[in-house]
């Protein structure tokens, strides 16, 4: 029987046949399985460049040491330092010293402090504003300074030592290195050794509840140490020959780092003072954010304008400015205060 052979297909035929087996639905899905599959790859490519680096940074930092804490940044220290100085008066027909210290400086215990009846409060009150107070005549000038003042400083802790029983106090974080620092127990007072500018130093006595460590921050008002005067405990004027380098301070008002101390010292429980019956007490300070903007007083100054300002106080001893209190700005030509 001859042989019979089946014709070879071309590969196009065989395409051909190929094609025609498949349902015509397979022509519709593969465009739009197309579609869907590129835009797909191209954003899951991308978002997996992000995801499995970041997943990995997560179980890594999991699973290491603890990381330190990024530091915060200090204030800058003031460029210009508060200044103690004094105003001129003009003395008026029947005027008296006291009188002038009254109603001039708000200073209703003047009569008690200079007692008459006690001629070294007298005199001291001579040589303060340079006139005998006991022959006062229309006329003359005299000087006048803020009783028992107050300084507006800020600072860096360099030292902290307790004076009383304390125990250590776990504090928030602020410029260290270390992922745990300990706060020093305040409450029964500490003596802190204080930067308030580039080579000037101030030793602060606060008692306070907040935990106070070196690498603070402490902002806070402060009573100026007074002239010491023989016999007159309680001279009320500061001197204004003393520098503020060195000088010991008590704080009051006062906030360490972030942390204001709401049942800290009232600056009238500072001792000793009129703020209660004055109604309020003098305050030398400097303009601008590092020094009187942190106390939020509303004032428009050129920054490190040095003033000599009045704030009132309330009910619950804290002191504030208000709108129409005396304001003096220091002129260092002549080294006295002018009102603003």
């Amino acid at each position: 029987m001859p042989r019979r052979f089946q014709p070879r297909t071309s590969p196009a035929e065989n395409l051909r046949a190929f094609l025609h087996r498949l349902p015509w639905k397979f022509f519709l899905l593969v465009p739009a399985l197309a579609l869907v599959a590129v835009p797909a790859y191209y954003f899951g490519a991308r978002a997996g460049q992000k995801v499995f680096p970041a997943m990995t940074g997560y179980f890594y930092s999991l699973s290491g040491p603890p990381s330190s804490p990024t530091p915060t940044p200090y204030p800058a220290f003031a460029a210009v330092l508060p200044q103690v100085g004094s105003l001129l008066y003009t003395v008026q027909q029947g005027d008296s010293c006291d009188e002038i210290l009254t109603y001039q400086m708000r200073m209703a215990d003047a009569g008690t402090v200079f007692a008459a009846a006690d001629p070294v409060t007298i005199q001291a009150l001579s040589a303060a504003t340079g006139q005998n107070c006991n022959n006062l005549q229309p006329g003359l000038v005299v000087s006048l300074s803020p009783q028992y003042p107050l300084v507006a400083l800020g600072g860096l802790v360099l030292s902290v030592t307790p004076t009383g029983p304390q125990q250590a106090l776990p504090t928030p974080l602020i410029n260290i290195a270390s992922q745990q620092q300990t706060g020093v127990d305040c409450t029964s007072g500490c003596w802190l050794v204080v930067q308030v500018a580039q080579g000037v130093q101030i030793h602060l006595y606060v008692e306070t509840a907040l935990p106070v460590m070196k690498g603070s921050w402490v902002w806070a008002h402060a009573a100026l140490a007074r002239k010491h005067i023989n016999g007159f405990s309680n001279y009320p004027y500061a001197d204004p020959a003393a520098s503020l380098n060195g000088m010991s301070m008590h704080a009051c008002d006062l906030q360490v780092d972030n942390a204001y101390d709401n049942n800290g010292l009232t600056c009238d429980q500072l001792t000793p003072n009129n703020i209660d019956n004055d109604g309020g007490a003098w305050l030398f300070g400097v303009a601008g954010p590092s020094g009187l903007g942190h106390w939020g007083y509303p004032l428009r100054l050129p920054p490190n304008t040095q003033v000599l300002l009045w704030l009132t106080v309330n009910a619950s001893g804290q002191l504030s400015y208000h709108k129409g209190n005396p304001v003096y700005r220091y002129n260092a030509a002549t080294h006295l205060y002018v009102r603003m």
